[in-house]
């Protein structure tokens, strides 16, 4: 009898590529009845069925107030389903954390660890999004923040005045199996030296310890990034529907057993090494601007899938605390930013059964940005950033002010820094006390495609009148 697809869907299997090699071999070697169920048994994707029950995970966060408790409730509900991913083993929450996208979707503040998975939408496009730290001794932290100002750049898209990416990085870029198509070249060379929008900044303060000036840099891979979590997450699906079709898309995973997986794991270090070096550029500019040399300098993901032996360690918003994770890690030191007006902590701190290796990355938040703004809808912009910046040299640089950024947007600092005590997530050794910052502020005002818009409408109106 002839093999058909037919005859594999009769048998209980879904279609997947993988029948046209078996239909073929089984038709060549005429098999049938057991000969074939055994064949088909060894060949046939093994179907990964989602938990019935959510995997258990450490809570360490509780609600401080009224507004917390909608916020932790949303957290505990994604996090219930997001646990009933069929690779998941282990997971935890952190004080900061926030939901973000539909229920089951990893929260800003999760950390999963998963067997031989990588799931692309637990890193999101920010991949590698980061912190790195100079300390420029006893300088005037304005003129820091001058020099600073004018290196950086923030907002949608690249830079003119590009910076040049070390060849070196670019020549294995170029080799990459997902890096090295043109696009994404064009992007690592247009947003090297960029920074982005949103919560990323350059911060600047001076430690409560030694008083030296310290500059802070915060953002993640830009569109070098973004364009391989597009690409991952294509993979991810493919290999969803042939191997868990009833697991979430959005926690669909690339097994690192894979061929795919393993080039991606290879395609995220270069990200990350991309990451690092877009920092330490604009870091380097600025001691060039200054005249001086840096005494200290460090860095640390806090958004990034980080491997242990078969396991996978995905941390959306949670800083790395154990070495094992951070390869090129000084002296155990992690930077935890809280927001613009409140100090960057430097903390370390062992791993512990509740904190799975991490700590929290910031402040978090417990309204979206578009809530906060209509609750702030009483006063003007220009009042709002005048009260909550009054001790502080706060920068934007589209010089458009974004009150989704400012303090009062995010979760009390002194409730974070306080659980993060008593759940054991690090130890805070000393603090960035707080002198300016510069973000990209609501750069979308000016955005090319709304000046041109705003030009055309003044074109017609002068030809309607003309």
């Amino acid at each position: 009898m002839e093999i058909t697809g037919k005859t594999l869907i009769e048998l209980g299997y879904r279609p997947g590529k993988w029948f046209r090699e078996a239909i073929e071999y089984a038709n060549k070697n005429q098999l049938e009845g057991e000969e074939l169920s055994k064949y088909l048994e060894v060949v046939s994707p093994t179907i990964h069925e989602p938990h019935k029950k959510a995997i258990e995970y450490f809570k360490n966060i509780k609600a401080e107030s009224k507004e917390e408790v909608d916020n932790v409730q949303q957290v505990f509900a994604t996090m219930d389903e997001l646990m009933k991913t069929p690779t998941i083993t282990n997971g935890a929450v952190m004080p900061d954390a926030c939901p973000t996208g539909s229920v089951g979707q990893i929260p800003v503040g999760g950390v999963v660890a998963a067997k031989d998975a990588i799931h692309p939408s637990m890193h999101s496009a920010d991949i590698c999004c980061s912190v790195m730290m100079t300390s420029f001794g006893h300088l005037d932290p304005k003129k820091v923040l001058d020099a600073a100002h004018s290196i950086t750049h923030f907002g949608g898209g690249g830079r003119q005045q590009l910076f040049e990416l070390p060849k070196e990085f670019e020549e294995r870029a170029l080799t990459d199996y997902f890096l090295g198509d043109e696009r994404s070249m064009m992007l690592a060379r247009t947003h090297y030296g960029t920074q982005g929008d949103g919560n990323h900044f350059l911060f600047v303060g001076q430690s409560k310890t030694t008083g030296e000036t310290i500059m802070v840099t915060h953002h993640g891979s830009r569109g070098f990034g973004a364009n391989l979590y597009t690409k991952g997450m294509k993979i991810a699906e493919r290999y969803r529907k042939q191997i868990s079709p009833k697991t979430r898309p959005i926690n669909a995973w690339i097994p690192y057993s894979e061929d795919e997986g393993k080039k991606y794991w290879e395609s995220l270090q270069l990200v990350r090494e991309w990451t690092k070096l877009n920092h330490n550029v604009l870091h380097e500019k600025t001691s060039e601007a200054l005249k001086v040399d840096s005494l200290i300098r460090f860095w640390n993901e806090h958004n990034f899938v980080f491997k242990d032996g078969d396991t996978f360690y995905h941390a959306k918003g949670a800083t790395p605390l154990d070495d094992r994770f951070v390869p090129d890690s000084y002296k155990q030191l992690r930077l935890v930013p809280l927001n613009m007006s409140e100090p960057v902590l430097i903390v370390k701190g062992e791993t512990t059964e509740n904190n799975l290796g991490f700590a929290p990355h910031g402040a978090g938040r417990n309204i979206s940005r578009t809530k906060h703004i209509r609750k702030k809808g009483g006063k003007s912009v220009q009042e709002v950033f005048a009260e909550e910046t009054k001790d502080i040299d706060a920068r934007f640089f589209s010089k458009h002010i974004d009150i989704s950024e400012l303090p009062s947007a995010y979760k009390d600092a002194k409730n974070v820094q306080q659980q993060m005590k008593e759940f054991g997530l690090g130890e805070v050794v000393d603090e960035i006390l707080p002198y300016g910052c510069i973000m990209a502020g609501d750069w979308k005002v000016d955005a090319p495609w709304r000046k041109k818009r705003r030009k055309d409408r003044l074109n017609d109106e002068y030809r309607s009148k003309s």
